[in-house]
């Protein structure tokens, strides 16, 4: 089945990186957390994956 929490994360991930300009900042707000969440309850494997999921968040907040 998955993680549940890291399931959300990517999702939420996607969902900043598809976000207008309007709701880009709630979109990434929620994706941090989720990630945060995600992070603390996941394999090492996941935990590699979210730190990916973090880089191309962080490559949305500088743009």
């Amino acid at each position: 089945m998955g993680n549940r929490l890291f399931q959300e994360a990517q999702r939420y991930v996607e969902i900043a990186e598809n976000a207008n300009s309007a709701g880009k900042q709630e979109a990434i707000s929620h994706a941090k957390n989720a990630l945060s969440s995600a992070y603390a309850n996941c394999t090492r494997a996941e935990q590699a994956q979210l730190a990916e999921l973090q880089a191309k968040l962080d490559q949305y907040t500088a743009e």
